[in-house]
């Protein structure tokens, strides 16, 4: 069994490519999407349907309930389990996605912090429950301040996580996150689709657009009537505007510019993360290129990277 890569950033049409690539490389598609995990989040992450996934086996979908946390680990884990699979029958494994922790994790390995002393953590869970979160909160913001920027009001989990480890450390967590220095390689074959970027904005407004028309707020909807989402499945682009408009925040306009404009900002943050690997070959791609091509074009990549 072999591994290769299709990355690109969000709305680069990964999706499209990857079916006919699958084929010609003799693979099953392994999702790199973070949000593609939940079942019932599927308007929103562009997850492919049945008729998109063309007869190729696509794993790593609907792998969690939209309530529960989802690690990085436990993603590792069910990979581990799909290509241990693959191995045994003879199928090579396409990873196809745009989450960086998850190809982090994949190519690297997981960054291993060691385990908290336990009466710290019962001491972190008990403050949490006394009513401390903001206390907490600014707690982190003083000794992580990156990571505190990037957590979500709600997401108690990594909060905790986050104290616990600078804690017991003396080093933040978001400093045991960026071992994995700029302009190391991948090592392992990968192509990404290249778009100009004005045509790949266009292209990000049109599709939430096209989300909008097929069913997100109805989506967003229906996981609010059952419970969810939870911090994590919350976290994304989309959902969070629509229940932040849905909960009277804001209007439906400000929702739909949010979702686009904080598009917009993952596309660039992706770009400067892909363009950090030297050895990621790019495919350039046109909005008159047929997805068959490409895919033809992107294998021909893929065999140049393994040499």
């Amino acid at each position: 069994m072999r591994r290769f890569f299709l990355l690109g950033p969000t709305a680069s049409g990964k999706s499209a490519v990857a079916v006919p690539l699958a084929r010609l490389l003799g693979a099953e598609i392994l999702t790199l999407d973070s949000m593609q995990v939940y079942r019932g989040m599927d308007v929103g992450t562009a997850k492919p349907g049945p008729e998109e996934r063309g007869g190729v086996a696509h794993h790593l979908l609907d792998l969690a309930d939209p309530r529960e946390e989802f690690s990085v680990a436990r993603w590792l884990e069910a990979a581990d389990a799909v290509e241990a699979d693959l191995r045994a029958r003879g199928i090579h494994a396409l990873y196809a996605g745009g989450t960086g922790m998850y190809l982090k994790a994949r190519v690297s390995g997981l960054v291993e912090t060691p385990p908290p002393p336990e009466d710290l953590r019962r001491r972190l869970r008990e403050r949490l429950e006394a009513g401390e979160r903001e206390a907490l909160r600014a707690e982190l913001e003083r000794l992580d301040p990156a990571l505190h920027a990037r957590l979500h009001p709600g997401d108690d989990q990594r909060l905790l996580r986050g104290l616990e480890v600078v804690l017991s450390t003396g080093r933040p967590l978001s400093s045991w996150q960026e071992e994995w220095e700029p302009g190391e390689p991948l090592g392992e074959p990968a192509v990404a689709l290249a778009w100009e970027r004005e045509v790949l904005r266009r292209r990000v407004e049109e599709r939430f657009d096209r989300m909008l028309e097929e069913g997100l707020v109805e989506e967003v909807q229906a996981l609010r009537a059952a419970g969810g989402p939870g911090p994590t499945a919350r976290k994304a682009l989309g959902y969070r505007q629509i229940l932040d408009w849905l909960e009277g925040r804001i209007s439906r306009e400000e929702a739909r510019r949010r979702a686009i404009q904080g598009t917009r900002t993952l596309i660039r943050r992706q770009m400067t993360w892909l363009r950090s690997f030297p050895d990621l070959r790019w495919l350039p791609v046109g909005e008159s290129d047929d997805p068959e091509d490409l895919a033809r074009k992107a294998r021909d990549l893929l065999r140049e990277a393994r040499g």
